[in-house]
């Protein structure tokens, strides 16, 4: 049997198992569909299970020996496998129950390539792990973050890690955040993309550590390849020890979210 994959780069597979994702997630949009509790208020629809097995289809039949930790079906594949994916098949999984088109589809390998699907406009953005694209009806423009638009995504979902001392839903209401920027909520990781691409100047969550997350480390890769400026809440890298995000266009944009933040 002849492998189709034999000389696709990390890239390509990446871009090829996220649009197969975006396929099934835009084949199923609005179709009446079981939700899979799994509790605290989370909940999974038969779209995040057949996108993640399109995705998994891919990932095996161009990788196989590597490991592949998804969203739904987590650790699968070679457990000591020095390469592992990071697969989210649905994000913004409330948003699609709900008719609302503002998802994406996630795969990333770690340390690696990424690619982040918009199942809805087409878009497909994508890094082998150096620089960063978007393909969009079968052209690649390479991704120019800008903070022009004012534009900052603050995820409101809880749970609020970070307080007492910092909750993002609170820097909507400090002055120096008002006359700067403008907020937007898209409850979607999508927004990472859109840093990048230049249509968001800033991105911000609570949370832990979540360079290694199957919703963020596609958003986080695609972001740093392109230039954007990348830390945790605490202005500390992402890693292990890593808080939150704050993801901005420029270093300006991010020392005044810092700014915002520490005060």
């Amino acid at each position: 049997m002849i492998n189709s994959y034999a000389n696709v780069d990390d890239s390509g597979v990446a871009i090829a198992a996220a649009r197969a994702g975006a396929d099934v997630v835009r084949g199923m949009y609005g179709k009446r569909l079981t939700r899979i509790d799994k509790g605290t208020g989370d909940f999974a629809t038969a779209a995040d299970v057949e996108a993640e097995k399109a995705i998994l289809g891919v990932l095996r039949a161009a990788r196989p020996e590597d490991a592949v930790l998804g969203e739904e079906g987590g650790r699968q594949g070679a457990a000591e496998s020095a390469r592992q994916w990071l697969v989210d098949p649905l994000c913004g999984t409330l948003n699609y129950a709900v008719g609302n088109m503002l998802v994406a589809v996630n795969v990333a390998l770690r340390g690696g390539a990424a690619a982040v699907a918009d199942p809805f406009s087409g878009e497909i953005f994508f890094t082998d792990g150096e620089t960063a694209w978007v393909r969009h009806d079968g052209a690649d423009a390479r991704l120019a973050p800008t903070s022009a638009t004012r534009l900052v995504d603050v995820n409101l979902d809880p749970p609020f890690l970070g307080a007492p001392g910092f909750r993002a839903v609170d820097l909507l209401a400090r002055p120096g955040f008002v006359e700067r920027f403008r907020p937007r909520v898209v409850s979607t990781t999508l927004a990472l993309a859109w840093v990048a691409a230049g249509k968001r100047a800033a991105y911000v969550t609570d949370g832990g550590d979540l360079s290694e997350s199957v919703h963020f480390a596609a958003g986080i890769a695609l972001c740093q390849a392109a230039g954007c400026v990348v830390t945790g809440i605490d202005g500390a890298p992402t890693g292990p020890s890593g808080r939150g995000l704050v993801v901005a266009a420029d270093g300006e944009t991010h020392q005044l979210l810092m700014s915002l933040i520490r005060s």
